[in-house]
């Protein structure tokens, strides 16, 4: 029987370089079973490259990742992609399929029955709050910026992937639409029970979405923590991010309205 306590993935003392230039050194983490760990930091410190050993789109070079205790080195990639929900910035959806056939993709590349895909796009497209009647035969043109992320978050679901990676999927969004989705996929993500890792750049993103909170720098985490942890922490460049942000700013849940913990392990 698979060992429920072990992380779903771990890095351990990862290091990736790209002719000779160091882009991570000596990373370990742990990312435990429903959790949403954050990847926070500047542009060039490491985040996407982090995310991207995950699903195996690159390979370390010094160290070893494990997804669900196996390296992934060890791992078919492609079977790996498929167990990793995978959602970027301005969603990645074939722009000749449509909204039905960009969500059931994975499934039929599964082998499932036309049947069962098109009650899987119904069922998904009803839970990020589109219309299934309105929107299966849409193209992504047709959509709107907000529309189209919903549809990429539905399609990284859709063969029900334990582990979803998320490389800043609402960072191109105006305010009010990035906020929306911000609160649909915390609440998404409750429901779900869904192990995440999630990239961005915004720290009051981080602490709205993270129950705990990866701070990079060069390469390195410089801090790991639960969000009231990092609004507490005496790290420098967790402080120079607080800095940035008013208290009204701050998301309901580290006002300590709504405090999160993180996840036990069963």
């Amino acid at each position: 029987m698979p060992d429920t306590n072990a992380p779903v993935v771990e890095f351990r003392r990862v290091g990736f370089a790209v002719g000779g230039a160091r882009i991570i050194s000596d990373l370990d983490l742990e990312i435990r079973r429903g959790e949403t760990v954050v990847l926070l930091g500047e542009s060039g410190c490491g985040k996407t490259t982090t995310l991207k050993l995950i699903n195996r789109l690159i390979d370390p070079t010094a160290g070893e990742v494990s997804v669900e205790g196996r390296a992934t080195v060890d791992w078919d990639a492609i079977e790996l992609r498929r167990r990793t929900g995978y959602v970027i910035q301005e969603a990645g959806l074939f722009p000749h399929f449509t909204v039905a056939r960009n969500v059931g993709l994975v499934p039929s590349l599964e082998g499932w029955s036309r049947a069962a895909i098109n009650a899987r796009v119904e069922e998904l497209l009803r839970l990020v709050g589109l219309d299934p009647q309105r929107f299966s035969g849409r193209f992504p043109r047709e959509l709107s910026g907000g529309q189209r992320q919903r549809v990429g978050v539905a399609r990284a679901l859709a063969a029900d992937p334990p582990l979803l990676l998320l490389d800043e999927p609402f960072g191109a969004l105006d305010p009010l639409t990035r906020a929306a989705l911000q609160r649909e996929f915390a609440a998404l993500s409750r429901r779900l029970g869904k192990t995440s890792v999630f990239v961005t750049h915004d720290v009051r993103e981080a602490l709205s979405l993270a129950t705990r909170v990866a701070l990079m720098h060069a390469g390195h985490i410089v801090l790991l923590a639960t969000p009231q942890e990092f609004l507490d922490a005496d790290e420098p460049r967790a402080r120079a991010y607080l800095d940035t942000l008013r208290v009204g700013d701050l998301p309901p849940n580290d006002r300590g309205d709504d405090k999160r913990a993180s996840p036990q392990t069963p």
